[in-house]
């Protein structure tokens, strides 16, 4: 039977949807008028007042934001409220240039913690559950946003954060975890480890994870699956827009709820900005309508996916969102090709080799290389030349098909890429580009 947290929320009709978005919507970009100088300055360069925002029907209208806007107006220039109103903030990680810092009063973050709950809740998560939270914790959103959605759940939670591999085993065998929550790769990671110990599926406790933080494939969700004998679940989320639990996964596993009485989601054209219609592939936006501290408006996200209102078996009536195809500003253009690294992933999985593996992109004499190296499983390690040419030349033929491009590939010895314990490094790009 499928749960919900809020199912008067989770599903409303599509009209009680859209007259909350209208009617937030314009509270919000009022809010946005009156308390942020930088962006009443952009909509009035857009020739725009708060007064021509009347609805959802208007939102085109509004100037984007984007990651560039938010370290130029780094750290206080997006606050939306007065600091003594802000009880935290969180920031981004691995970014270049200027961090972003997002502001949060106590009513973000309980919103934000809801929305977490409504994921823990469609995973199959109950106040009897045990909630192993091995996102990292600090600054990370990954780690807060779950251990407090675990807390309204009801979840006993183990705030693990990331790394420490044997105590999360340890802790996931003694204390009888049912729910995991920490990044795909070190999902895989853990199931790894733990199959090396000589634990099958049936002597593992767990019974869901939530995954997110970083692209995975479904050939890598069904290995995940596969080696831990649960249901993974794919959530989704942006430290700008309050972090983990913007959209999550239900029992259904094709595409992820968005959480569409907080945030209003576009799909728009990347080069022209132009709206697109459902099933259209297109940059994802968002505009955050509840959000207090820190109030973004249209903000480009650059990842890459397709929106749907198909009616969900599951009941939730909130539009639906394609798992990220990739990011406009992470795809790699090979000698003209574009190449997502879910494509390389999707090849590998398909032959059977894990998804440990690494792409490095360089150039030599004007023209662009790309070499994937692949880790062999301890069972397909050999010292026989002729068997390993054999196999990298499978993959070579199956990444060409992929992806219309001859790329080198290097097969390596178990463990030999460094596993990661946050989110995964798969592309070294070497090109001074």
């Amino acid at each position: 039977m499928e749960r919900y947290y809020q199912p008067e929320i989770e599903t409303a009709s599509r009209e009680q949807i859209k007259a909350w978005q209208d009617e937030r919507l314009v509270k919000q970009v009022r809010h946005v008028w009156d308390s942020v100088p930088y962006y009443r300055k952009k909509m009035e360069e857009a020739g725009l007042t708060r007064e021509d925002i009347r609805g959802t029907e208007d939102l085109h209208k509004l100037p984007f934001l984007s990651k560039a806007d938010l370290r130029e107006a780094y750290p206080y220039g997006l606050l939306g409220t007065e600091l003594k109103n802000c009880v935290r903030i969180q920031s981004t990680s691995g970014t270049t240039g200027k961090r972003v810092v997002a502001f949060y009063t106590q009513a973000d973050i309980d919103l934000w913690e809801d929305c977490c709950a409504r994921a823990i809740t469609a995973a199959g998560g109950t106040n009897e559950d045990v909630c192993q939270v091995s996102y990292g914790y600090g600054l990370f959103t990954g780690g807060p946003g779950l251990n407090g959605g675990s807390h309204k759940v009801g979840c006993l939670t183990i705030p693990t954060s990331s790394g420490n591999t044997e105590r999360q085993i340890m802790f996931i065998r003694d204390l009888n975890a049912t729910i995991l929550c920490c990044t795909p790769s070190y999902a895989a990671y853990l199931g790894e480890s733990m199959k090396e110990m000589g634990l099958t599926p049936d002597q593992i406790p767990l019974k869901a994870g939530i995954f997110g933080a970083e692209a995975w494939s479904e050939e890598m969700r069904q290995s995940i699956q596969d080696t831990l004998g649960i249901k993974a679940y794919d959530i989704y989320g942006l430290t700008e827009l309050s972090g983990p639990g913007v959209a999550f996964e239900c029992s259904a596993q094709n595409g992820m709820h968005i959480n569409e009485d907080h945030f209003i989601a576009e799909v728009i054209d990347p080069d022209t900005g132009e709206p697109l219609p459902d099933g259209q592939q297109g940059e994802l936006v968002f505009t955050a309508i509840t959000k207090q501290a820190f109030p973004l408006l249209r903000y480009r996200t650059r990842d890459i996916c397709v929106l749907s209102h198909e009616k969900c078996c599951c009941g939730r009536t909130h539009v639906k969102m394609s798992k990220p195809r990739g990011r406009t500003d992470d795809m790699l253009i090979i000698r003209g090709v574009n190449v997502f690294p879910s494509q390389i992933e999707t090849v590998l999985l398909n032959l059977g080799y894990p998804a440990n593996y690494q792409i490095i992109v360089d150039r030599v004499r004007n023209t662009d290389t790309l070499d994937v190296q692949v880790e062999m499983t301890p069972e397909m390690f050999t010292d026989n030349m002729g068997v390993i040419a054999e196999r990298q030349k499978k993959l070579v033929d199956g990444l060409r098909a992929m992806l219309g491009l001859t790329v080198k590939v290097t097969l390596v010895a178990p463990k030999s890429i460094v596993r990661s314990e946050g989110k995964a490094v798969r592309v070294i790009d070497k090109r001074k580009i």
